[in-house]
């Protein structure tokens, strides 16, 4: 349940902070006064995407937060903070978005979390209906979620989501299996020739770089003899002759000094270290060949990877590898007839549990669509919509198959509606007008309120359309729903408003140049003068007023009476 709410520097808010009792809060306010702005803020929350003015201009970052109060029975709430590593404190949640020019970062309990952890936890926070969600009712492809989410059948569905996405595999690699087998002789010579040619040159890992070093020391052999050999002869005069004399000098010192005894052994064992560093030079340039022949090899070699290279892969790691899948292929392609068996067993399998899995959840959403059916037929009985109808029918093939399937199933619901008697039901497009889709939301978000687990419901203008008895009948249902969930609505019905236990007001000011939208809760003796308000304008009169005491005391019933 959403407790409190702070917001600094949103759009044209400066700084609020809201505290949310228990059932029906509602939002009133002049067209533009800003009351979206709560609703967006409470959207960016859930992972909504932000517009690059919505930070108050001026200022460096935008706060958005709230405070949840977690009820003990939420399971699948805990289960997803575990998942995601999140700790609740004492039944709490804190949720905060921080918002700077191009960025934003999401907070959960202190915990940095990321967009979707963020919007996934946010599912079972909350729920939102907003005027523009009457299109999902208009729109097919919503409707099997409705079910879905009345019927609780969310992981059958992943479940056969997860299957079709196997069997669909399953089937491209049979089918490329079944074109290499038809392809196989052609594809078999194919592979022993680049596996026969690069089995037949040897490669070596690294070899390639090993051959260009000795490639270039070849290149260099004349130099490197002649540098050699003239500085082994300068270290050859110094060993000898001057180094000789000085550790002969050294050690004569020592004989007469012991202080320089020990500079006379490092010097020694310098000089026998210079004359083993003279002999490896000597050897080195005694080896060092002038090998043409040599050379050519070596060259001939580095042209034949490179060749290999240039066939299999830019580097020679990319050639043996190259090689190596080669032959596995052809040992597949000599095991072609057992893999094409097990495959063709293997599909049989998915496709059975595939058939099995589809058919129990089809046959689970068809109950689910007549108790959907029954219990928004009841609803909108009370909703100012005597004689109205509603159903849910399939399309589709009556026996479905294999090739009638999609990764939700073979499925496919329509709404249908009629408002008058005697008529029969259409698809909802066709029919509806907005007052009744107004009407049939509130009805389907009652239903499906009741079967989550989510304990706040928000309503932004979900009245659109809506006047007279209808607007009493709506108010009656969504003060039921506030018995049992918290229910926060931004409306223009005066109907609505008068059923609220806390009603907030949103205005829009000038101040300082600056324009600035504020919340405030209004005081018992203010609502009949808002009520008037949204009846008349600023043409309330003294009746107008009257009729809104009227409300007032006709909805001045215990507010929790209803509440479970």
């Amino acid at each position: 349940m959403l407790r409190e709410l702070r917001i600094v520097n949103l759009a044209l808010i400066e700084e609020l902070h809201i505290s949310f009792p228990a059932g029906l809060v509602v939002l009133t306010g002049e067209t533009g006064a800003g009351k979206s702005i709560i609703l967006q803020a409470i959207h960016l929350l859930s992972g909504g995407k932000v517009a690059g003015d919505w930070i108050r201009t001026g200022a460096e970052s935008a706060t958005v937060e709230a405070l949840f109060e977690i009820r003990t029975g939420h399971r699948e709430l805990r289960q997803s903070l575990e998942e995601a590593g999140i700790e609740e404190a004492d039944g709490e949640l804190i949720v905060r978005r921080v918002l700077t020019p191009g960025k934003s970062r999401f907070f959960i309990n202190g915990c940095l979390v990321t967009a979707k952890i963020a919007g996934d936890i946010a599912e079972h926070l909350l729920s939102v209906a907003s005027q523009h969600d009457h299109q999902q009712l208009l729109a097919p492809r919503s409707h099997l979620d409705f079910i879905d989410a009345m019927g609780g059948h969310g992981l059958a569905r992943r479940q056969l989501g997860a299957v079709y996405d196997e069997w669909q595999a399953l089937r491209a690699r049979l089918r490329q299996t079944q074109e290499a087998e038809r392809d196989k002789e052609q594809r078999r010579d194919f592979l022993a020739f680049q596996a026969r040619e690069i089995e037949e040159a040897r490669l070596q890992p690294g070899e390639d770089e090993l051959l260009a070093r000795e490639k270039e020391r070849l290149k260099s052999s004349d130099s490197l003899m002649r540098l050699g050999r003239e500085s082994y002869h300068l270290l050859a005069e110094a060993v000898t002759e001057k180094l000789a004399l000085a550790r002969r000098n050294l050690e004569q010192m020592a004989a007469l000094d012991q202080g320089v005894a020990g500079l006379a052994e490092e010097v020694a064992g310098h000089a026998f270290e210079l004359e083993d560093r003279l002999a490896q030079l000597r050897d080195y340039v005694d080896n060092l060949a002038d090998d043409p022949a040599a050379l050519d090899r070596i060259t001939a070699r580095i042209d034949l990877l490179q060749r290999l290279k240039r066939k299999y892969g830019p580097e020679l790691a990319d050639v043996i590898a190259c090689g190596e899948k080669a032959r596995g292929e052809l040992t597949e392609l000599e095991s072609m007839d057992e893999l094409l068996a097990g495959l063709g067993k293997e599909l049989e399998a998915a496709e059975r549990t595939l058939l099995q899995q589809a058919g129990e959840l089809s046959a689970g959403r068809l109950r689910t669509a007549e108790r959907l059916a029954a219990e928004i037929g009841r609803g909108i009985e009370s909703l100012s919509l005597p004689g109205a109808r509603f159903e849910i029918g399939f399309e589709g093939p009556g026996e479905p198959g294999l090739a009638d399937l999609g990764r939700t199933g073979w499925d496919r619901p329509q709404l249908m509606f009629s408002a008058n008697p005697g008529e029969p039901v259409k698809p909802l497009a066709k029919v509806a007008s907005g007052g009744e889709l107004s009407r049939l939301m509130l009805a389907l978000k009652c239903v499906l309120a009741r079967q989550d687990q989510v304990e706040t419901v928000i309503f932004d203008e979900i009245d659109a359309g809506i006047s007279g008895k209808a607007a009493e009948a709506v108010a009656r249902k969504i003060r039921e729903l506030a018995g049992h969930h918290q229910v926060l609505c931004i409306t223009h019905l005066p109907q609505i408003a008068a059923c609220a236990e806390e009603h907030f007001l949103v205005e829009k000011s000038v101040a300082g140049a600056r324009t600035r939208t504020t919340i405030s809760r209004l005081p018992e003796e203010a609502k009949a003068a808002e009520l008037a308000r949204m009846l008349d304008g600023d043409s309330a009169t003294g009746q107008t007023l009257a009729y809104a005491r009227e409300l007032l005391a006709r909805n001045r019933t215990d507010p929790g009476a209803d509440r479970e």
